[in-house]
């Protein structure tokens, strides 16, 4: 049988683009010109003197020349198809490269070369893209990695690294990957979000938003909590945008995503240990070190282990108003997780000083919640009041109101409500000049929809 044939007799209708077919000559084809476009173009691939533009249109012109030399019969969507595709190994990230120009996909999922998950508006579904082969995928990989000096291999066949636009970046390889190798990209905004974002999609109201932003200018410590995936950094970011933009401020990542607009800015990045074991900076010394950076904020994209014991002495020490988050899934869970890594700092604390140091330090928990919907919402802003005896006692302030039920589309009609309740560091907000007044604080019906909505 003809190639032309098998081209047309696959299962899938004629037009299913080239991608989304599996034949081996197809891919032994691509393979061959990719390699053949290496050879013949070289160092220009990596020449940083080449505008992106330039460099495209050689790869374009080199492919058109190698295609043509071709004997194997193509019909011109295959053929501009084929074009796509290579240039999308050479210059992009291969068959991932559209979903990460997508603006409504927010996570890819790679599960091996035919298995491709995306993330769109919250919910995730299966993508037509695949790989030519675990080859194939893991050139990806080592491409992705090594942009930003990180390498993988059997003897670190784990990573986490990041695009030049920020995106954070996982990939796990063998022998460690079973049918792998997995890749999971969460995408990074071009256009970080703001506070009327947020407000748009429903994740805080105006009035909460309003309470917000006048604990961050009031320099209250705050933390930012919530499970995997649900916008904790987008509201890290936000929260930080609302800092005056006369004061010095140090972030600490272990992978940069923070985008603050103020001038003052100073950005930490952890570092891994290299190939000999050596030379790792963890997330630890760098919030050790950035207290020597005369700070006026500290903001720590995630607190994970013993970093949490010095950032909780930082807020106690003078360096009010700083921000962090933290992995939990309740406002009591996070004050539990904090102690527990708080413990993992090494020190043998009794367990009542590491709770007086908290309830002293800690003034504010806005936990994040992604509901069935697939939307991300606050559900809590939780004031954190103090130790009676052994526990610290903590007071909601808002409360999203599950008790509005879901619409026709199966989406929450529930917003985040004030609970009626004036937190005790209203005062000191007065102090500061800040003052809310009582509507920020006006109590709405539960279990009902809001007038005009």
């Amino acid at each position: 049988m003809s190639l032309y044939k098998r081209l047309h007799e696959q299962q899938g209708t004629p037009g299913t683009p080239l991608a989304q077919r599996r034949d081996p000559v197809l891919d032994e084809l691509r393979q061959r010109i990719h390699h053949h476009l290496i050879d013949e173009l070289g160092p220009i691939l990596y020449d940083k003197r080449l505008s992106e533009e330039d460099l495209r249109r050689r790869v374009h012109e080199q492919l058109s020349a190698a295609l043509a030399q071709e004997r194997t019969p193509l019909t011109a969507a295959d053929k501009a198809q084929l074009i796509q595709d290579v240039s999308d190994d050479i210059l992009g990230y291969g068959p991932i490269d559209r979903l990460l120009k997508e603006e409504a996909v927010t996570e890819i999922m790679v599960n091996g070369p035919e298995s491709v998950y995306v993330e769109r508006s919250g919910r995730i579904e299966k993508d037509a893209a695949s790989f030519v082969d675990e080859t194939h995928l893991r050139r990806i990989i080592d491409k992705i990695v090594g942009q930003v000096g990180r390498r993988i291999d059997e003897s670190t066949p784990m990573v986490d690294a990041r695009l030049p636009d920020g995106s954070r970046v996982n990939a796990v390889i063998h022998p460690l990957a079973i049918g792998g190798p997995f890749l999971t990209i969460r995408k990074f905004s071009t256009d970080p979000l703001q506070i009327d974002d947020l407000i748009r999609f429903g994740t805080l109201n105006a009035q909460s938003a309003r309470f917000l932003q006048a604990c961050v200018v009031g320099r209250l410590n705050v933390i930012v909590s919530g499970g995997t995936g649900t916008g904790k950094t987008t509201t890290l970011n936000v929260l930080s945008s609302f800092i005056p933009s006369d004061e010095r401020i140090v972030t600490v990542e272990d992978a940069k995503e923070l985008q603050l607009h103020q001038d003052h800015v100073l950005s930490l990045e952890a570092r891994p240990p290299n190939i000999e074991g050596r030379g790792q900076v963890t997330i630890r010394e760098l919030v050790k070190n950035c207290l020597r950076m005369r700070p006026d904020r500290i903001v720590v994209g995630e607190c994970r282990s013993g970093e949490a014991l010095d950032m909780l002495q930082a807020m106690n020490t003078g360096h009010d108003g700083s921000i962090t988050t933290v992995h939990s899934n309740s406002p009591r869970d996070t004050l539990s997780r904090i102690e527990t890594m708080t413990l993992m700092a090494g020190f043998d604390l009794p367990v009542r000083a590491i709770r007086e140091q908290m309830a002293s330090a800690l003034d504010l928990i806005v936990h994040l919640t992604r509901l069935r919907d697939g939307t991300r919402r606050i559900t809590h802003i939780t004031e954190v009041q103090g130790m009676e005896g052994d526990v610290i006692t903590l007071q909601d302030i808002f409360l999203f109101d599950y008790g509005m039920g879901v619409d026709e589309h199966g989406r929450f009609r529930g917003h985040l409500k004030a609970t009626g309740v004036r937190p005790k560091f209203a005062e000191k907000l007065a102090d500061l000049g800040i003052r809310l007044g009582p509507e920020v604080f006006q109590p709405e019906p539960m279990g009902q929809r809001a007038v005009g909505r």
